[in-house]
């Protein structure tokens, strides 16, 4: 059961191009927000639907391959863990943030690559 505790997937798209640093120490950290959407019908029978953003953490070989292959508005899933942190601002404030850090990635099709496949069908089947 070790292996499910603290474990989270999800399927989005990239609010933003990653942004890749190196530290101090030398490992390479690609960071992006990814956008997730659920919907559900309310009261009244309207659809709502709302957008979940998540930052997300890659580290070493994953950073260089987040860093390489992602751009803002593409569709992946994503697999890692809940990491909650605290630090304090300049001015002495304490700011609470929540990330997942990876243990996979999977590249999905982007709407664009999606549209580009459908309009090529329909040249063929035309």
């Amino acid at each position: 059961m070790n292996s499910l505790a603290n474990r989270v997937t999800l399927i989005g798209n990239l609010g933003q191009d990653p942004e890749t640093k190196t530290t101090e120490t030398g490992k390479k950290l690609t960071h992006f927000t990814l956008a997730t959407k659920d919907g559900y019908k309310n009261a009244e029978g309207q659809r709502v639907n709302e957008t979940t953003w998540h930052n997300i953490v890659a580290w070493n070989g994953l950073a260089d391959i987040a860093g390489k292959y992602l751009k803002k508005g593409k569709e992946v899933a994503v697999e890692g863990r809940i990491v909650y942190r605290t630090y304090e601002d300049k001015k002495g404030v304490t700011k609470y943030i929540t990330e997942i850090v990876l243990n996979d990635l999977i590249l999905l099709r982007s709407g664009k690559d999606q549209g580009q496949e459908q309009e090529k069908e329909e040249e063929v089947q035309g």
